[in-house]
């Protein structure tokens, strides 16, 4: 344990709290309590995203949910704002000079095969659920990243692998246990706070630390899936194609499209050091006959770069989008669309591809299916959206500006077909941006932006969760992809 004047030996410009009232605090928690002088501060505040570097005045690394309401009381007693961090995908800048509680060390997953449902702790990651689900032949609505944090992606709403199918991540959870800006410990339910509970599942960022979450799990052992990747000079006829392809294709199939223009870089391996790429990613959860059947039409575009489609158990599902699992910078915006045209996904890809003056990769995700479903499950924004278009970048803050106004210009592209934005595939601070209000606005349509507005003023009067009130950070405000 350590010692209160170790803790307050600070040379930053943020006052260290009241030495009782610090002493106090790490009498009540189990872990560490950490200031900007300590040796394991800068690791703590860390995530995967490296871009963005804030500085909370006070860190609480909690081990449970007894840590996380003790840190929310010693917060609001001194009106220090609030923020979580799980993993830190999407790390926000906006902490600094708040208390950050992060909640790596509460990692607890147990899988009821009976029930077929997971309960999860805060710092959980998705990784850890499907090696639990597997041998039971059950999964969970995960994303393509096993290192994602459970709890962050569902309140996003959570489009992952098997969307199409399924639907959102958060339609399928049972409870939420939260703790609340009066730092009350709730267990939540639809029956028990409906109101609550509903708009934290699709609109969750800003009413409490969400310390647990149980969810159910779906019947699936194995996939038909992988890529199939094509070169620069069949890009076009690719994007179309995929477009044509998913008017055809049934909800027990979800894909997306990437477009990546590697640097020609010493890192990267031969295969992909400065080429560019079309990738297809595919999740099927029919036969693998009927999968091959289905994906002929894009197969027919010509040979392919790439071509690993094949079944497989899901627990293998993470191979199919193979995202990076290093930390690194980078930042990012979405369009949520009605629909699309080629000419203009070809628009997106002349901005984007290997004369654009830095490094883009753009996504297109299709949605439709069961992600259409009733919106009366959750507060999850735009349902009726066909695609989800997204534009990340790698990129330090110097860099910001010049990333924004690219990304800008990538998605008036397809403005006339733009209806929002989701949570999930906000990457970055979000909060500094000259039109933050109106991004905010756009996550959720006017009428339930207001509803939720109208429950946060109500469940944190004092704006102690305010970092998180802006959906599109770090944590519980992105781990989404």
């Amino acid at each position: 344990m350590q010692t209160t004047e170790a803790l307050l030996q600070d040379p930053a410009a943020t006052p260290a709290p009241d030495p009782a009232a610090l002493a106090d605090l790490i009498r009540r928690v189990q872990g560490p309590v950490l200031l900007p002088s300590d040796a394991g501060y800068d690791a703590e505040r860390s995530g995967f995203q490296t871009a963005y570097r804030h500085r909370p005045a006070v860190i609480v690394g909690a081990e449970s949910a007894d840590d996380v309401a003790a840190a929310v009381a010693f917060a609001g007693e001194r009106g220090l704002p609030v923020a979580v961090q799980a993993t830190g995908h999407g790390l926000s800048a906006a902490t600094d000079g708040g208390l950050l509680i992060t909640t790596r060390r509460m990692s607890g997953v147990h899988v009821d095969p009976a029930a077929r449902t997971a309960r999860v702790a805060a710092g959980a990651v998705w990784g850890q659920v499907v090696e639990a689900a597997a041998p039971h032949g059950l999964a969970p609505l995960n994303g393509s990243s096993p290192g994602v944090g459970v709890i962050g992606y569902t309140l996003g709403g959570g489009v992952g692998i098997l969307a199409r199918t399924y639907g959102f991540a958060a339609d399928h959870v049972r409870s939420v246990d939260l703790v609340t800006a009066d730092a009350r410990q709730r267990h939540l339910t639809p029956e028990s706070d409906p109101d609550l509970f509903r708009a934290l599942l699709g609109g969750g960022h800003g009413f409490g630390v969400v310390t647990a979450m149980e969810f159910g799990l779906v019947p699936v052992a194995r996939l038909y899936g992988g890529q199939l990747v094509f070169d620069g000079e069949r890009i076009d006829e690719a994007l179309a194609a995929y477009l044509r392809w998913t008017d055809t294709v049934p909800d027990e199939l979800t894909s997306s499209l990437a477009l990546i223009a590697y640097p020609d870089i010493p890192q990267l391996p031969d295969a992909l050091r400065g080429r560019y790429l079309a990738q297809i990613r595919i999740a099927y959860t029919g036969s693998a006959e009927d999968g091959e059947k289905l994906v002929a039409p894009l197969r027919a575009v010509g040979p392919r770069a790439h071509d690993d489609l094949r079944e497989m158990p899901y627990a293998a599902s993470h191979t199919i989008h193979q995202d990076p699992s290093d930390p690194h910078a980078y930042n990012g915006d979405n369009a949520l669309l009605s629909g699309l045209d080629a000419a203009a996904l070809r628009r997106v890809a002349a901005l984007s591809g290997p004369a654009a003056p830095m490094m883009v990769v753009v996504q297109l995700r299709h949605l439709g299916g069961a992600l259409a479903g009733d919106s009366a499950t959750g507060a999850v924004g735009h349902r009726a959206a066909r695609f989800a278009l997204s534009v990340l970048s790698p990129t330090d803050g110097a860099a910001l500006p010049a990333v924004r106004a690219l990304h800008d210009e990538a998605l008036a592209a397809v403005a006339p077909w733009r209806i929002g934005r989701n949570v999930n595939f906000l990457f970055g601070e979000q909060r500094t941006r000259p039109d933050a209000a109106e991004v905010a606005r756009s996550l959720h349509g006017a009428d339930l932006h207001r509803r939720l507005t109208d429950l946060r003023a109500a469940h944190d009067p004092g704006n102690l969760f305010r970092f998180h009130t802006f959906a599109g950070g770090a944590n519980h405000t992105s781990d989404a992809r």
